[in-house]
């Protein structure tokens, strides 16, 4: 039986991950007068505000300075935070409080593993901090999603090897973090790249502790974990 589970925000616990890429497209029109394509939403999921910003201006061919690029990042976050006002328990996906409570009752750890600063806050609103043993803080890891890094902090906030644990993700970046953390790599959605899973759910409801153990197990003989 894993220890652990290591949870992605958006996309995963809470629908809010839209709601990045929407701050990101408001700030390419007002400053660039540019359209983003919605293929980018995945390039930017999951991964830290500035490195998806500079996947926007790369695709935008666009350079600024250091404290053009700083008040960008600014912005948005002023944006998206505008965007999170009305955030609720509501907002939790389906599935998600009862797999968590799930968890709990194993006595499984839950640690936090999202790139994104606002993380504390949402979880506040979402009225689930008092579930989480751990937050890794994303301004503490030396890299971003697809490094293992934040994943890595969460599972050592927790006391526990990364291989005791299981991730939950629903971007490409995140999923090859913990994948290459020595965790559980497991996926939420149906994207076809998400070549680095161990097992796939295609929706969060779907999430439940008797088929995340089995997987675990699975793991866990394939890995020669203990």
């Amino acid at each position: 039986m894993f220890k652990g589970a290591l949870f992605d925000l958006d996309g995963v616990i809470a629908d809010t991950s839209s709601l990045h890429f929407q701050a990101w497209q408001k700030l390419a029109n007002n400053y660039f007068a540019a359209e983003l394509p919605d293929y980018l939403e995945e390039q930017t999921k999951g991964v830290s505000r500035g490195d998806s910003l500079q996947v926007i201006l790369d695709h935008l061919d666009v350079g600024v300075s250091d404290s053009m690029f700083q008040q960008l990042l600014i912005e948005k976050n002023e944006l998206y935070l505008a965007s999170l006002k009305d955030l609720s328990p509501r907002n939790i996906l389906p599935g998600i409080s009862e797999f968590i409570a799930e968890l709990k009752e194993n006595e499984v750890k839950l640690a936090l593993a999202s790139a994104s600063l606002n993380g504390p806050a949402i979880l506040d609103k979402l009225q689930l901090t008092d579930a989480f043993d751990a937050i890794a803080d994303p301004s503490k890891v030396a890299q971003g999603k697809p490094a293992p890094d934040i994943f890595l902090a969460a599972a050592k906030a927790l006391d526990l090897e990364p291989a005791e644990c299981v991730g939950i993700e629903d971007s490409i970046a995140g999923i090859t973090a913990i994948s290459v953390s020595g965790a559980l790599p497991i996926a939420i959605g149906t994207n076809a790249e998400f070549k680095a899973a161990f097992k796939t759910f295609a929706k969060t409801a779907e999430l439940n502790l008797a088929d995340v153990r089995a997987v675990y197990d699975i793991f866990k003989k394939e890995h020669a974990i203990w």
